[in-house]
């Protein structure tokens, strides 16, 4: 073994950054315009040399296996950035929990619950929301001067705020 030799596990790091960072650039390149008329123009290429080969089964082929090839890797990629996604807007969201006066601690983490915990849980909501149409007009709505006077509350709170601060 050599001596100099970087361990497995230094390198997994520099992969796993490298495949977030390409899977990141991949992503947002092929939702692009440019991506779309890329494609497009593949396509049309493709269809429109039909007739110079016949429409054989090569010419079939090509389009099949390239469309295949990339549809398969694209699966991967577009994982990883919709689970980087998920777990971005899962922690902002239990941020938004724990930072809100009155929210239910208990939801932060509810990610981990198994489906029959989670559709306990859907329920119950469900029912609130309920009870909430029930007992008020959906078509009013929070006032500016309400949202003001809750952030200039909430600002009183924090250590050194003063209400004229706002």
């Amino acid at each position: 073994m050599m001596k100099n030799a970087p361990h497995s596990e230094e390198l997994k790091p520099q992969k796993h950054k490298f495949f977030e960072s390409f899977s990141s650039w991949v992503t947002r390149a092929t939702g692009s315009p440019t991506a779309f008329l890329s494609a497009l123009a593949v396509v049309l290429v493709w269809a429109i040399s039909g007739p110079f080969f016949h429409y054989s089964e090569t010419w079939q082929l090509v389009i099949n296996t390239g469309t295949t090839i990339i549809t398969f890797l694209m699966v991967f990629v577009i994982q990883k950035a919709q689970n980087k996604d998920s777990v971005s807007i899962q922690l902002k969201l239990n941020e938004l929990i724990a930072a809100t006066k009155g929210a239910s601690n208990r939801l932060v983490g509810v990610e981990t619950l198994d489906q029959d915990e989670l559709d306990i849980l859907c329920k119950h909501y469900e029912t609130l929301a309920e009870l909430t149409r029930k007992a008020s007009d959906l078509r009013k709505s929070h006032s500016i001067e309400e949202a003001y006077k809750d952030t200039k509350d909430k600002l009183k709170e924090e250590e050194g705020a003063t209400p004229e601060a706002i």
